[in-house]
């Protein structure tokens, strides 16, 4: 049908030019030189050709290119794009594919249903009794609530993207001798009993935790779960007990006189309290999470999902959450597969479609959408698209997985119209072969439309010389 579509147009145009031109003949300025009349006569010519004629090219362009990037994974690629209500491209669209860490979005959106954009996840620190002239008799407890970025400073400092989010571990411990405590007669005793106390998703392959690509996942994790985060890292064996470890050396440091060595427990359900540290506000960690991409905080916001809506701090019960809040708020959820919140699993299942219409709502200035990744500028796309139209003009979540590239967001692009998209693309032999077809995509469709020149599509000898 397309290859008719430009003649169509012409002839329409040739119509209206031979009518223009015979109202311009009889009754004519006379006065007017000829070659004036002659140069502003409205005839058909390629100096004239409205958007009626350049629109529907600059579309078929879009479209061929976006055929040609979507056929180097013919059986295994989706790829939706809109310009407000206009489809411009539909390529499997209803397909579900392994999504990568697109999966991130779906946990974004399900955590911004329940949970309130202000809120902050708080790390406790109680007694069995109040200390007495800076004594604490006992232990002291450090109390997880699920805080994905409760670290310390050297650990915040190692990350590429300065400066990083994160919630000082050093200033809880100023909190506490600020307290008045100078002496803990016991141990410092950290409580995960918010969450269970499962590691890793069950179906991950084994080399996420042999190779320690991701920390042990617990309702109290100090710098990831990573007792040391240069590589080769080292994730604690027990997270709790680690990051009492951590606190206790901070208050040593700080002439905190600590008797015993650190451990893991439950705290005494009528502790009195001795300080807290929060999190950043919910909203700040969707964000970072999208952002950087963040598997840890993806995982445990999931876990608080499984919590508040479902009654158990666990990955299973917050893939439920994830799922049914999807399908409450009308999205197209037909083939989906929720298996953990990050996309690390291989067997998560997403459509185009899905993730298309979840940017579609996303509330603009929100966390979702101040989460997207700017190309050129942010996040994991700080250093992509640097020399390309795309810098600064596309902003999306990226996704990347063995077999897996896919990108979905925003762009901005040159005809002045923002355009929607989402793209899996799954059999990608290697990580790095996905990244040239992510380039290509973006690059293209911030072209859009992508009009002909005039020698491109006039006459011969109507071009420019």
């Amino acid at each position: 049908m397309r290859r008719h579509l430009l003649p169509a147009i012409l002839a329409l145009l040739c119509v209206s030019s031979t009518a223009a031109a015979l109202r311009a003949g009889p009754g004519a300025d006379e006065s007017r030189p000829a070659a004036t009349v002659a140069a502003e006569a409205p005839v058909l010519t390629p100096r004239r050709v409205p958007n009626l004629l350049a629109q529907p090219v600059g579309t078929a362009r879009l479209v061929q290119t976006l055929d040609t990037i979507a056929a180097t994974r013919p059986d295994s690629a989706c790829l939706v794009v809109t310009e407000g209500p206009r489809v411009l491209y539909d390529r499997q669209g209803e397909r579900p594919l392994v999504p990568a860490s697109g999966m991130k979005l779906l946990t974004a959106t399900a955590v911004l249903a329940h949970l309130d954009p202000e809120e902050q996840l708080r790390t406790s620190v109680v007694a069995a009794g109040a200390p007495v002239d800076g004594v604490v008799e006992g232990d002291l407890w450090m109390v997880g609530g699920g805080d994905p970025v409760l670290g310390t400073a050297p650990w915040a400092a190692h990350f590429v993207r300065q400066p990083a989010l994160f919630t000082p571990l050093e200033e809880l411990a100023e909190r506490i001798v600020g307290a008045g405590v100078s002496e803990v007669r016991g141990r410092i005793v950290g409580d995960e009993s918010r969450y269970d106390k499962v590691r890793y998703v069950e179906s991950w392959p084994e080399r996420y935790a042999a190779e320690n690509q991701i920390g042990p996942m617990s309702a109290l994790s100090v710098n990831d779960g990573f007792a040391d985060w240069e590589l080769p890292a080292v994730a604690f064996s027990d997270p709790a007990a680690g990051a009492a470890g951590v606190l206790t050396a901070l208050l040593r440091e700080r002439g905190v006189v600590v008797t015993g060595e650190a451990g893991a427990g439950t705290a005494p359900a009528e502790a009195a309290p001795v300080a807290s540290i929060d999190s950043p506000p919910v909203a700040e960690l969707v964000a970072d999470m999208l952002r950087e991409s963040d598997n840890g905080t993806a995982e445990l916001l999931l876990k608080e999902l499984g919590l508040r809506v479902g009654g158990t701090g666990s990955t299973a019960a917050g893939r439920t959450v994830v799922a049914d809040t999807l399908a409450s708020l009308g999205l197209p959820t037909d083939g989906l597969a929720v298996v953990d919140g990050s996309g690390l699993d291989p067997t998560n299942q997403v459509t185009c479609q899905l993730l298309h219409d979840m940017l579609e709502d996303t509330v603009a200035g929100g966390p979702v959408d101040r989460g997207l990744a700017v190309a050129g500028s942010s996040g994991t796309l700080a250093r992509r698209f640097l020399d390309t139209p795309a810098l600064g003009a596309l902003r999306a979540k990226t996704g990347s997985l063995r077999g897996v590239a896919s990108l979905s967001g925003f762009v901005e692009s040159q005809g002045g119209t923002e355009l929607t998209f989402a793209s899996i693309f799954n059999g990608i032999d290697r990580i790095d072969d996905g990244i040239p077809l992510q380039d290509l995509l973006g690059t293209a469709l911030v072209r859009y439309p992508d009009l002909p020149t005039l020698a491109e599509i006039g006459p011969e000898g109507y071009g420019p010389d």
